[in-house]
């Protein structure tokens, strides 16, 4: 029997209804297995990145423990500025401007001491003494 054209209009709506759906369900399902690949590697990644000693988490709690052994009396690598070294040779221009050096750093348990070195000595580095 012959359809009327309103059904036949109707009947591809219908079938182009159950594609759309189709594609939705696939286009969700690629979605969602992006962003699960993209969670793994992320998580791979930090489990392949462990944090160094002495690194904390942004808003973990560090041990009272931990702040006492760091914070005592001992040298530290410190960056010092050349001309604090050599104020008399502001005419130049020093590359790079500032070095590392081991200082004096960290505070005593008793406020009747002070941080001073028990041993000094001097280190020859390489710098570049530009005169403009």
């Amino acid at each position: 029997p012959p359809r009327s054209p309103s059904r036949r209009g109707s009947a591809s709506r219908a079938g182009s209804g159950r594609a759309s759906e189709t594609m939705n369900f696939l286009l969700s399902w690629v979605h969602w297995s992006l962003a699960l690949l993209l969670y793994l590697h992320h998580a791979k990644w930090s489990q392949a990145a462990p944090m160094a000693e002495g690194e904390h988490k942004p808003h973990e709690v560090v041990k009272f423990m931990d702040v006492y052994q760091r914070s005592y009396c001992r040298p530290i690598e410190t960056l010092v500025d050349i001309f604090q070294e050599y104020p008399d040779e502001i005419e130049y221009i020093f590359k790079p401007s500032c070095v590392p050096l081991m200082r004096c750093g960290g505070c005593c348990n008793d406020e009747g001491l002070e941080c001073v070195p028990t041993e000094e000595f001097n280190i020859t580095m390489q710098i570049m003494r530009i005169k403009p």
